[in-house]
């Protein structure tokens, strides 16, 4: 069921709080990481003729988007995420006509594109950049370009303008002898950051930005968006430089201080977002923009994506990734499952009033949820815990994303070694808080790599069983950028199309109930048992759905229902669990199990969809106590 074919949301079921309904309000992305998605031509990468070519099981899965992580021309530093060219495709992915014939594809399917957007920087091998190198060069003011520290000699330690540290490790300022001064760089060196406040640079990006809509892109993910607004003085300085009225922040354990104070959701931040608006999308239809927000407190997101601002579709918090880290990511911490619900619950509140939420565990820069908060010390449980977490994601209220091989329970990488690595993140982090601030020892940031760094998420494809899992020909000239998971014999998109009870066939069952289903796509959300160390539930409902605002309506996709109002209760746990009170009270039981309904009360029927049997389910819920990982939507 295509974004064509889907239930269209009747306007009385508020969703953003715009009229009419967006046509998202009830689709599934899909987001794709080209590289390792299908590779045609045997060079280890994959490409935009391997996207094309998996479609049919792209439309056969039941997604409305997908969402391409850059494939624009790149010296790859950072896969793609350093752009040297907005306007042209990297060789390694193919051409610009390889981009119209999958744009073409896709929408002959009824399948949106959604391109990444990184417009916070460029790759130091852009032309912007190389000419802002030159003092007296229009583009001079491109970047944020500053001198040393006075009285140090530049590019030795010490003379950074202030002691940022990279979100990659090391200072975020890189000394150019070509133009004398200093350049300002959150994350890789050659990852140089565009100056938003010079309305040129603003007037360039939203170019681009036409240029690909007028193309036939229908929107984009846009990287860090948040980042593009930092905190000056009144005279432009930054937080630290000589001069500035405003004092830099405490330097950490590691010899840097942190940016995200002045970074995060600078002071112009509405401002910038608002003038995108009207010059790439005022007269726009049918598009989507959903924007990367680190470190942005949850809310915030109603404000932005309250489309009375005028500003962004949809955020990407960061909230419900960081339950089970400390300080940073790489300090592990267990997972609690009240952690999540409160995070979760956070995000979902931010825009129960206006705005919307996006849903996602997994993507290209977070480790695979199954491995994470899931069980894999075997295939069922693997299988189960998959489903489970698949089930509670989709069922909040907002748009689910689904990252590839995800709909399979694709599990993270199992390296061993730091050679194995290919993230530049990783590789770096290791370095400076290993062997430089001396800050973890080996083993344990070795650990911390297997557990959470991104290479986890950027493994192949797995189509099938085969040497290089179908991602390549097994016979290829060169093997795969990234090894293939070994676990590629038993979790492949081949097996799984086979078997009805697999986590593949669960997520399309998952998708069409969002199409179908108007209080899984905009019921309102409410959190039970928020204490619960095992059981997370919750239960969505259309029963305060407002009367239409204006016009005609066709009312039957209501009134069908026989009721709305639904409850999703997940055991997030290798354990069985009891349900809580709350939620055993929303059902007629109490703890100690069956009370006051009926013998055979709990009616199959109205579990919309179990990680177990219908039957089984409803014998767990006549006794008040749930199998592990056991999850399922009942209609109350």
């Amino acid at each position: 069921m295509t974004w064509k074919e889907r239930m269209q949301l009747p306007d009385r079921v508020r969703t953003n709080g715009a009229t009419p309904n967006p046509w998202w309000a009830n689709a599934v992305v899909y987001q794709i990481y080209p590289r390792s998605f299908q590779d045609t031509n045997g060079d280890g990468y994959g490409d935009l003729p391997g996207i094309t070519q998996r479609l049919d099981y792209l439309a056969d899965l039941g997604v409305d988007v997908i969402w391409l992580s850059p494939v624009y021309k790149s010296p790859q530093d950072d896969n793609g995420y350093d752009i040297a060219d907005y306007q042209d495709i990297d060789p390694i992915f193919g051409t610009m006509d390889d981009m119209d014939e999958l744009l073409d594809q896709a929408h002959r399917r009824g399948i949106k594109v959604v391109m990444d957007l990184v417009v916070n920087h460029t790759s130091d091998e852009h032309a912007w950049f190389q000419a802002s190198r030159n003092r007296e060069d229009p583009h001079a003011d491109w970047y944020w370009w500053r001198p040393a520290k006075a009285g140090h000699e530049p590019g030795t330690p010490g003379a950074e303008p202030n002691k940022w540290g990279s979100y990659f490790g090391g200072s975020a300022w890189q000394y150019d002898p070509q133009r004398g001064e200093y350049y300002l760089h959150l994350f890789s060196r050659k990852q140089p950051d565009l100056n938003w406040e010079n309305p040129q640079v603003r007037q360039a990006v939203f170019d681009m930005m036409n240029w690909w809509m007028d193309r036939g892109i229908d929107g984009f993910r846009m990287d860090v968006i948040v980042m593009i607004s930092k905190t000056v003085d009144s005279e432009g300085r930054l937080p630290g430089e000589d001069g500035s009225a405003i004092a830099d922040g405490p330097v950490g354990p590691e010899g840097y201080s942190s940016s995200v104070p002045f970074c995060v959701d600078g002071p112009r931040l509405d401002e910038f977002l608002q003038e995108m608006r009207s010059q790439v999308f005022q007269d726009r239809q049918g598009y989507l923009t959903v924007g990367e927000a680190p470190s942005l407190a949850p809310a915030r997101s109603g404000q932005i994506t309250d489309p009375a601002n005028h500003e962004l579709d949809m955020l990407f918090l960061f909230t419900q990734t960081e339950v089970d880290t400390g300080d940073s990511k790489w300090d592990i911490r267990p997972f609690r499952v009240p952690r999540l619900k409160a995070a979760m619950d956070e995000q979902q509140q931010a825009v129960a009033k206006a705005g919307w939420a996006s849903l996602y565990f997994d993507n290209h820069d977070q480790p695979r949820i199954v491995s994470r908060w899931g069980d894999t010390s075997s295939e069922e449980l693997r299988s189960r815990s998959a489903k489970a977490l698949g089930l509670l994601l989709h069922m909040h209220r907002g748009t689910p994303y689904i990252y590839q091989g995800e709909e399979l329970g694709m599990t993270n990488a199992g390296f061993t070694s730091l050679d194995q690595y290919q993230d530049l993140e990783s590789i770096n982090l290791y370095h400076q808080r290993v062997d430089q601030a001396h800050e973890q020892d080996p083993e344990s940031m070795m650990a911390a790599l297997a557990y959470m760094s991104r290479d986890n998420a950027r493994t192949p494809m797995q189509w099938d069983s085969t040497r290089f899992a179908g991602f390549t020909a097994p016979y290829a000239p060169k093997e795969p950028w990234l090894a293939v998971n070994p676990n590629r014999d038993k979790v492949n998109a081949k097996t799984e199309l086979r078997d009805p009870d697999s986590v593949l066939a669960f997520y399309r069952e998952l998708i069409r109930l969002r199409h179908t289903n108007p209080v899984v796509a905009a019921g309102g959300f409410t959190l039970l048992d928020p204490d619960a160390d095992q059981i997370y539930s919750f239960t969505r409902s259309l029963d305060q759905a407002p009367e239409p605002k204006s016009g005609p309506e066709a009312a039957s996709v209501l009134d069908a229902l026989p009721c709305q109002r639904l409850l999703v209760v997940v055991n997030l746990s290798s354990r069985p669990a009891s349900l809580p009170p709350e939620t055993a009270a929303l059902l007629g039981l109490d703890q100690t199990g069956f009370t006051s309904m009926a013998l055979g009360a709990v009616d199959p029927d109205r579990i919309l969809i179990s990680t177990y049997r219908p039957e089984q389910t409803a014998s767990s819920l006549l006794t008040g106590r749930l199998s592990p990982w056991e999850g399922f939507v009942y209609r109350l």
